[in-house]
């Protein structure tokens, strides 16, 4: 049981040092104890262990046998955190080579302690001019220690090791690199520090060192050979200190002053910091370039239309952009053309025939002035090919282009349009051609189109006897007819079964559309049933292959569904 009034004790204690499966011997079985009050000199010949133990008191290093008492308490189950906040709290070390700042002022080094243990920087100022008064050197508190004899710079480490305020100093050869004078002046003040607090040194020079000790320690070969008590001392009750962590606050001017105390040093990291900045840009520069040139050109799930010149625009509350808000857009610096009808951008369409095929979106000829060859189109079925200067169709076959009767047809299959003409062609050089063509009609066309592309992006469901159904491919389709009055359906024949009775005429419908900006519905009543005899008779179409499973509505109840406001629109800037 260790001895309550003992600051330190040490009962049998060793340190071993392992190093390539040899185990060598720091020092064995030291019992020894200390108490506040005493000036401690620790002599030996080099290699006795005097060191290491300086060490292990200090908390610096671990032992392995034996027990550590500190204040009363065993240390033989700490680790690297209790260790860490024994030295705070206990220990204040001096060491030979002084172990400061050199770029720091006096008073920046000792102000350097205060702050690691917790302290604020407006706090600190009145105790760290006391000390420096303590310790001689308040005429030195803006030098920087660089400057300063070793003396000095010894004294410097004595006022930071006493700023911690701690119960135990530790100092090992603190005159080894001093001359005889400076020497003297920190013994004298050391001897003075252990009136109050527990001061242990080593030494090899114990002459020096004989007038202020209280007690002499001697090892030999890792052991204590004398413990001889040269003073009485007085007692005095052990006041360990309270610290905290370091503040935010402090690490951030800590940061600041060792980013810019010394001129070359901040230099120097200015350039590596904009080198490094420079290279991340340039990398994410080219990167960046790199996928922009690969966007021109490659596939993109979302939009047909890739041009850089193209910015796509919508309200962020989901309602519609009014005709003042369009004239608004038209008029800022910058903008070359509004296409309203942006679907129709990324919505690519087949114009062909057996000898023609080309591949684009739709444009409104409304955003071009001018052709290189032919004339800009005048009516709804006129169409002029923006292409590339080196296609084939456009500039060798040009005479037969224009006598062509083409067809345009969605790649969705919900829009197609029949015995199209070219009347212009536009060529672009390699800069300017994005890989598709482009089609430029006239509004009437871009009107006709659209309701069928509007109703393809849309989720359509229909009500029947009060069972819900979805419109798929080739299965009730709706479909606009000339024929079919407003309020009214034409329903196929062979889907009677989804009626009551199965039997479907008279009855009421209701279509459901949804779709990203709105949701609507309407009201019908099915006032005719087609099959394949009457089909021609009552739509007008020759064909009915491709439309057995569709609705026919009339193209007024069609726009009402289909036709709304303009909910997204693309920006081409100049």
């Amino acid at each position: 049981m260790a001895n309550e009034n003992s600051l330190l004790k040490l009962k049998n204690v060793s340190k071993f040092y392992y190093n390539n499966g040899l185990v060598a011997t720091g020092f064995t079985r030291i019992s020894l104890e200390f108490n506040l009050g005493e000036f401690v000199v620790i002599t030996g010949e080099s290699g006795s262990g005097k060191s290491t133990l300086l060490n292990v008191i200090s908390g610096l290093d671990t032992y392995e046998e034996g027990e550590m008492y500190i204040n009363g308490k065993e240390t033989s189950h700490y680790g690297e955190s209790d260790f860490e906040d024994y030295r705070k709290t206990y220990i204040g070390n001096i060491f030979q080579n002084f172990n400061l700042v050199n770029s720091y002022t006096v008073y920046q080094n000792v102000e350097l302690v205060l702050l690691l243990n917790g302290y604020n920087k407006k706090n600190v100022k009145e105790k760290i001019i006391t000390l420096l008064k303590e310790v001689d050197l308040y005429k030195y508190r803006n030098t920087k220690v660089s400057r300063l004899s070793g003396g000095q710079k010894q004294r410097v480490a004595i006022a930071r090791a006493l700023a911690k305020d701690t119960p135990i100093i530790i100092a090992d050869e603190p005159t080894g690199a001093l001359d005889v004078q400076s020497a003297k002046s920190v013994l004298k003040l050391l001897s003075e520090i252990a009136k109050e607090k527990l001061v242990i040194i080593v030494t090899h020079n114990y002459e020096q060192v004989e007038k202020y000790a209280t007690r002499k320690i001697e090892m030999h070969d890792g052991k204590v050979r004398d413990d001889i008590l040269l003073k009485e001392t007085d007692s005095y009750e052990v006041h360990p200190v309270e610290y905290k962590n370091i503040t935010k606050l402090s690490k951030l001017r800590l940061g600041f002053r060792n980013t810019f105390n010394i001129f070359y040093k901040f230099i120097l990291l200015f350039i590596v910091f904009i080198f490094m900045i420079s290279a991340f840009l340039a990398t994410y520069s080219s990167l960046r370039e790199l996928e922009y040139k690969e966007s021109m050109y490659g596939y993109n799930y979302y939009f047909s239309n890739t041009s850089d010149k193209r910015l796509v625009i919508k309200k962020s509350n989901k309602t519609s952009i009014s005709e003042e808000e369009f004239k608004s857009i038209e008029s800022l610096k910058g903008v070359d053309y509004i296409e309203k009808d942006d679907i129709l951008l990324d919505t690519s369409f087949n114009v062909n025939d057996d000898d023609f095929y080309f591949w684009g979106s739709l444009e409104s000829a409304n955003n071009i002035t001018s052709v290189d060859y032919g004339r800009l189109p005048k009516e709804a079925n006129e169409v002029v090919v923006s292409g590339y200067k080196y296609d084939y169709y456009l500039t060798d076959n040009q005479d037969k282009l224009f006598e062509a009767k083409l067809n345009i047809y969605s790649d969705n299959g919900t829009a197609a349009y029949q015995n199209v003409k070219v009347v212009g062609i536009i060529l672009n050089d390699d800069k300017e051609y994005s890989g598709s063509d482009i089609f430029y009609v006239k509004d009437e066309l871009i009107n006709e189109l659209r309701l069928s592309i509007n109703s393809s992006y849309s989720k359509i469901k229909i009500n029947i006897n009060n069972m819900m159904h979805n419109s798929d491919y080739g299965y009730l389709n709706v479909i606009p007819n000339k024929n079919v009055k407003k309020g009214e359906v034409l329903f196929p024949d062979n889907l009677n079964y989804l009626c009551s009775y199965t039997w479907c005429l008279n009855k009421d419908i209701i279509i459901n559309i949804s779709n990203l900006y709105y949701d609507e519905k309407i009201d019908l009543k099915v006032t005719k049933l087609y099959t394949d005899y009457n089909f021609t008779s009552l739509t007008g179409q020759k064909e009915n292959t491709s439309y057995n499973n569709s609705i026919f509505i009339s193209f007024d109840d069609y726009n009402y569904l289909f036709n709304k406001d303009t909910y997204q629109s693309s920006v081409f800037v100049d």
